[in-house]
């Protein structure tokens, strides 16, 4: 846990050996994998070795028993070093977070050590077409069957990862026989079974992840694909949601480190006149303020972190919230800004910033528009009226 606004000895070594690690693959590995349509497997693979993918799991499980704000600290510093790994929001965060805490001892067991090591990898499913960001509107229903399985029917949309992925963990709805009423759950789906088809949505993102709308047609599912209680669907879901938001965040501000590292570089060495370009104010303010709201997203993410891994879970929620604000306003910011400060060179291939314009835009967009955590404070922290 961060205290006294620093972290950690072990935190910071971690940091520095992960920087490491991404360095050894880079930003041209990355946009490589992208550009020959190959998956960042080698780093995937390596980071999953090295314990970082698992640092977060339970040790009895095969994990490194740390928080969620060590495994946004490898996310970010993975992004920082231009490799970013975005099925680590979604494997590792989200879906080993909520096996960890809601699965059986025997879903653990047969889960969580590949997880750990990287050896499986998980999607996650809650966006549908026609819910858009009101997760109470899905539709996917899951149905009892006699034998004590289910029974999925449904579809999602911008789904990451599902081609990389062996399980996809669903959101759905179980039909509650007494009342008519339908209630949320998490259900494991394998991404060989029957019926279930994907289909891949053309994007316009730099990144080796593929995004894909998901079809369950009538997929049968065992008892025990259900993880958790189907009772408490929402308290679940927002066990895996809250470290999603975290680690997005973490995700932004690395790179909107890599923007600014690129941007003052060029700025100390690009000479027009008689002094380099980064001594002219208008040049070297937008830059400094970059700096200062990079600095100040990633103190929010430590502390939605370390509240996430005390316990209070209300007081996480409004800070992952904000962090993941801050986060998508800076990293658009400090992409923009370094563009500007290349100019023409800025929209060049070469110099690596064109790439990160549309993920850069996508931060604030997912895994939760600005807008909505906009109504989320101006709501819980402000007591203003409930406005939609």
């Amino acid at each position: 846990m961060s205290t006294a606004f620093a972290e950690s000895e072990e935190r910071r070594d971690l940091r520095k050996a992960v920087a490491e690690l991404g360095r050894k693959y880079g930003r041209d590995y990355f946009n490589a994998a992208y550009r020959e349509g190959r998956k960042t497997t080698e780093l995937w693979e390596e980071a999953g070795k090295l314990g970082y993918l698992g640092v977060a799991v339970p040790e009895e499980y095969g994990g490194g028993g740390g928080e969620i704000g060590d495994l946004a600290a490898v996310c970010e510093e993975l992004a920082a070093a231009g490799c970013p790994l975005l099925l680590m929001v979604v494997s590792p965060a989200i879906v080993g977070t909520i096996i960890a805490q809601y699965g059986t001892d025997e879903q653990k067991q047969r889960w969580l050590p590949g997880l750990a090591d990287g050896t499986s990898t998980f999607a996650f499913s809650i966006t549908e077409p026609d819910a858009g960001s009101n997760s109470h509107k899905i539709t996917t229903t899951a149905y009892r069957q006699e034998d004590g399985g289910w029974r999925l029917s449904g579809g999602k949309t911008f789904i990451s990862g599902v081609d990389e992925a062996s399980q996809v963990l669903v959101v759905a709805r179980t039909e509650d026989h007494k009342t008519g009423n339908l209630k949320p759950a998490l259900f494991l789906v394998p991404t060989d079974a029957p019926g279930f088809t994907w289909q891949e949505i053309p994007m316009g993102i730099v990144s080796p992840e593929k995004q894909f709308t998901l079809f369950f047609d009538d997929v049968v599912l065992p008892s025990d694909a259900l993880i958790g209680s189907e009772d408490a669907g929402i308290e679940q879901l927002f066990a895996g949601l809250n470290p999603e938001r975290i680690m997005a965040a973490s995700f932004a501000t690395g790179t909107a480190r890599l923007a600014l590292e690129l941007a003052t570089e060029y700025a100390k060495t690009r000479q027009v006149w008689k002094a380099p370009i980064g001594a002219h104010q208008a040049v070297a303010h937008p830059l400094a303020q970059t700096h200062i709201e990079i600095e100040l997203a990633r103190l929010m993410t430590q502390k939605a972190a370390a509240l996430y891994a005390a316990g209070d879970h209300m007081g996480a929620g409004e800070a992952a919230n904000m962090a993941k604000y801050a986060a998508g306003e800076v990293v658009c910011a400090a992409v923009d800004r370094a563009i500007q400060t290349h100019g023409g060179n800025g929209l060049a291939e070469e110099y690596g910033l064109v790439q990160m314009l549309a993920g850069s835009r996508l931060s604030r967009i997912a895994p939760v528009s600005r807008e909505m955590v906009l109504n989320f404070v101006a709501q819980f922290s402000l007591g203003l009226p409930k406005s939609y």
